[in-house]
């Protein structure tokens, strides 16, 4: 198969190209390193000559409703839009855990990417995950205020990123299938205890403090909304497991 991959050089796209590609298929990365803007859809036309399936990762740094409404808005646009002339067979899209539950700032741009690829005119698949291990990092390094990193009061159900890139890959080389179960973790997580490992990885020293987040979005991270439903699927690697895998590939 020949499978596009929107997003590849992010922290899931990253996995899902060498999953695509150890499976035997061709992986193509849809990215301005690439010469494809996603958001302007300028490449797009060349870059999905051929293609059989595209699985969609693309990111954006925002809290803002707006501007993640605008990113995931014209990105998905773009790509259905470019598919269905290309005679692309299969979209495949990585949303979140609850997103429909907490409608707000980044998560609002995701709720219109499923609406869109769910109307749209390529045959879909959309696979909702949890929050990656990665996400930790993230945090630390976007929360980081000289010695303060300030950290969302949050509970979270981790899943690898190696394994959402496996699940996504595999689902792209079957039929369009809808809905499928959502995919989580082994563990329950409370962020705050997930970046103070993660800053002791990295060898960051300060204080870090845990800030309920108000309003709706708030409540949402801390009632378990983004927790795994019954009936999902649960993932292997706990945070722990993954942790400590950085360890040993930080001393070897």
């Amino acid at each position: 198969m020949k499978i596009a991959v929107a997003g590849g050089t992010g922290t899931v796209g990253r996995h899902v190209v060498d999953v695509v590609r150890e499976r035997g298929h061709h992986a193509v990365v849809l990215s301005r390193s690439t010469g494809v803007d996603l958001v302007a859809g300028a490449g797009l036309a060349e870059a999905l000559a051929g293609i059989d399936a595209v699985i969609d990762v693309s990111s954006t740094q925002t809290l803002s409703d707006a501007e993640s409404r605008a990113f995931f808005g014209a990105v998905t646009r773009h790509l259905l839009d470019a598919e269905a002339a290309a005679g692309v067979g299969h979209h495949v899209a990585l949303s979140i855990v609850g997103v429909d539950l907490a409608p707000y700032g980044y998560y609002a741009g995701k709720v219109l990417q499923e609406q869109l690829v769910e109307a749209g005119p390529v045959p879909w698949t959309i696979l909702r995950a949890a929050q990656f291990h990665e996400f930790s990092s993230q945090l630390l390094q976007r929360m980081r205020f000289g010695p303060l990193v300030v950290v969302p009061r949050m509970q979270s159900q981790p899943v690898a990123a190696r394994e959402v890139a496996e699940r996504l890959v595999e689902l792209a080389e079957g039929s369009p299938a809808g809905r499928v179960r959502d995919l989580a973790g082994p563990r329950v997580e409370r962020m705050h205890d997930m970046v103070r490992r993660s800053a002791a990885i990295a060898g960051v020293r300060g204080l870090i403090v845990e800030v309920p987040i108000p309003g709706a979005y708030g409540k949402a991270m801390r009632d378990g909304t983004m927790l795994a439903r019954p009936g999902a699927d649960i993932g292997r690697q706990s945070f722990d497991e993954w942790v400590d895998a950085a360890q040993a590939r930080t001393a070897a």
